[in-house]
């Protein structure tokens, strides 16, 4: 009772829970931009304007890594390559001060979590992110396949080529093993090592999160106090970039493909982000992912959650958390465990957040070449060293 007590003393912090709407100016777009761009930028500031410019109340919560404790924590570990499997998901393996040394790994660092909730002051909460990638998705396969230069400039662009579809991607073959792989893990460590259940469970709105979270952990045997019912976030996406494989389906569609899964207040039926001509700087993302982890934190008293999303955005997660940067591969998880603390309105640092940015990509089929030292250097067949081919729009100012 001590932990729920602390949450909800925490959340008092915060006046309005509910997101406040704030009006943006947005930059003209230029008179040499495709008609079509400017109308999907204005119309995606519009809805980034009511969505991500947001601010909560006066209370701000400051996110710290606790380290020591995992080997994706230390700055000798190499992400590349890391197998989660190989190591008990991580967890090092030590002996505690104060902490019994009976039973497993596992069981030996849940006393110390609870430890530390017990001990904690009454503006502090820890909680353990168990924080995973979905599997291989179409858009990855793609990309492998096309290569990094011609899917930046061209395919990613489409919907698919015929034969594939990407947009929104679902998981391929390989995909579907590595989640499967996640979920045969997940079944032994809980059996053998005793890793705590999942008390709640959140996901991205992308079909390879979606598809992923439910294969990970749809079938084991869990708690009837804590079932599988996982919260789609929508802030829980990839970083919002003109790739049409970051473009979610509709409400409907999610909730029709998986009707068991609980979706936030708040989501709209279709997805207001996403333009195809404007990207979300990491600045942005930062911010975005600073406001989900607020909200999950502010809101769940569980300590031991589980967070289905992208390479990109648990990247942003890390960084918001202080965690050193840590890579994963399609189908790895990633353990942190996380301080909490709950501070007044004067602790706010004063921060700002850069505006979507312009992007450009080739209309007339794929590059002849990108410049790697440009973002994303496309060169197209028609006009290179020109942006003749090449649709682009400005940047659409964001404040969050």
């Amino acid at each position: 009772m001590q932990q729920v007590h602390k949450a909800a003393v925490g959340s008092s912090l915060f006046v309005d829970q509910h997101l406040c709407i704030l009006q943006s100016d947005r930059n003209e777009m230029p008179s040499n931009v495709l008609s079509f761009a400017a109308a999907a930028a204005l119309l995606s500031g519009a809805a980034q304007a009511q969505y991500l410019n947001t601010t909560s109340g006066p209370g701000y919560i400051s996110y710290s890594t606790v380290t020591g404790y995992f080997l994706q924590d230390e700055p000798d570990t190499v992400a590349s390559g890391f197998d989660y499997t190989a190591f008990n998901f991580g967890l090092m393996n030590q002996t505690y001060p104060g902490a019994s040394g009976n039973g497993t790994q596992w069981q030996r660092f849940t006393q110390i979590v609870n430890s530390l909730n017990a001990n904690a002051g009454l503006d502090t909460v820890y909680k353990v992110l168990f924080m995973g990638r979905h599997g291989e998705g179409f858009h990855n396969a793609a990309e492998s396949f096309f290569g990094t230069g011609a899917w930046n400039c061209y395919w990613s662009e489409l919907d698919g080529n015929g034969t594939t579809t990407w947009a929104d991607a679902d998981l391929t073959e390989n995909g579907i093993i590595q989640a499967q792989i996640a979920n045969n893990y997940w079944q032994r460590q809980i059996a053998n090592e005793h890793v705590p259940y999942p008390q709640s469970y959140y996901t991205s709105p992308l079909t390879r999160c979606l598809r992923t979270a439910n294969i990970t952990f749809s079938d084991l045997d869990l708690p009837h106090y804590y079932p599988f019912v996982p919260t789609v976030k929508e802030l829980l996406r990839e970083g919002i970039s003109t790739h049409t494989c970051d473009r979610r389906h509709s409400k409907s569609y999610i909730q029709d493909l998986f009707p068991n899964y609980e979706i936030e207040s708040g989501f709209t039926e279709n997805d207001e982000l996403w333009s195809g001509v404007v990207a979300e700087p990491s600045g942005a993302q930062d911010a975005r992912s600073k406001r989900v982890l607020d909200d999950v934190f502010a809101s769940d008293d569980h300590t031991w959650v589980s967070i289905t999303s992208h390479s990109g955005e648990i990247r942003s997660l890390l960084r918001v958390l202080g965690h050193r940067e840590f890579s994963l591969g399609t189908g790895a998880v990633i353990p942190v465990l996380v301080k909490a603390q709950f501070l007044p309105a004067e602790d706010k640092p004063s921060t700002s957040v850069p505006a979507f940015t312009s992007t450009d990509f080739c209309t007339n089929g794929p590059p002849i070449t990108s410049v790697a030292t440009s973002s994303p250097g496309c060169v197209c067949s028609s006009g290179a060293g020109n942006s003749t081919g090449i649709a682009s729009a400005t940047a659409v100012p964001t404040s969050y």
